[in-house]
């Protein structure tokens, strides 16, 4: 199986400036992400795709391919699913059979959970997609509420708003780690999440999306823990 591994890091975020080459524990936020894609053993071929001139640079220096992407898709309102377009039609779709699309602003993953979710389309030759996932603990849609315009305080799950959280059904969210599709479904769909997908799930302490000066705080912490 050819697997691409699609590293994406525009330049012009509005949040926080410069987000991707941010240092965190003394390294730029988006080699974490390089660092793991040099150590899948399964990846046939990684790059990143930018615009920024810093970025790029800072790719050059991790040893990393990468692609510069076009200002039309380097925009606020641009699309991943465009950008992914843009370097297959530069590569040649034809060359692979698997997307992984691995977010540089989801940093703490590894090869082996590359490795990992590759391997469930070789074992499946059926499966289309897969997304990871955090499980959520007491972060649960019965603890949450909508607001109206008289500050009235509405439920979103009324009927388990006062059930006792191991009495609620499990939920998961996407931790933005790794988004996996097979090339033609994706060409085929032009969306990098499937109606038809499967899960793979990560541990809660990989649950770290680098968009606030607090992500920065909250996700360096992390790190250090779990290197100790």
């Amino acid at each position: 199986m050819k697997v691409l591994g699609i590293i994406p890091a525009r330049g012009g975020s509005k949040g926080l400036k410069k987000k991707n080459i941010r240092l965190l524990n003394d390294k730029p936020l988006i080699s974490y992400t390089i660092e793991a894609a040099k150590k899948s053993k399964l990846l046939t071929n990684y790059l990143v795709t930018s615009d920024d001139d810093d970025i790029l640079n800072v790719t050059r220096k991790y040893n990393c391919q990468y692609h510069r992407r076009s200002t039309a898709n380097a925009q606020d309102n641009s699309t991943i699913e465009d950008v992914v377009i843009e370097v297959l039609d530069f590569l040649c779709p034809e060359i692979f059979d698997l997307i992984v699309l691995l977010q540089p602003t989801a940093p703490i993953r590894n090869g082996q959970d590359i490795d990992n979710v590759i391997s469930m389309f070789v074992n499946d030759m059926s499966l289309k997609n897969v997304v990871s996932v955090v499980k959520l603990e007491d972060i649960h849609p019965a603890r949450m509420y909508t607001v109206d315009a008289n500050s009235g305080l509405n439920a979103i799950e009324q009927e388990n708003e006062k059930a006792r959280r191991q009495d609620l059904t499990s939920v998961y969210l996407r931790n933005g780690c790794i988004y996996a599709i097979r090339v033609d479904e994706f060409l085929r769909a032009k969306s990098l999440m499937l109606k038809e997908k499967k899960a793979y799930i990560m541990s809660q302490e990989t649950w770290a999306n680098i968009d606030s000066e607090r992500d920065l705080i909250v996700a360096e912490a992390i790190i250090k823990h779990l290197k100790k």
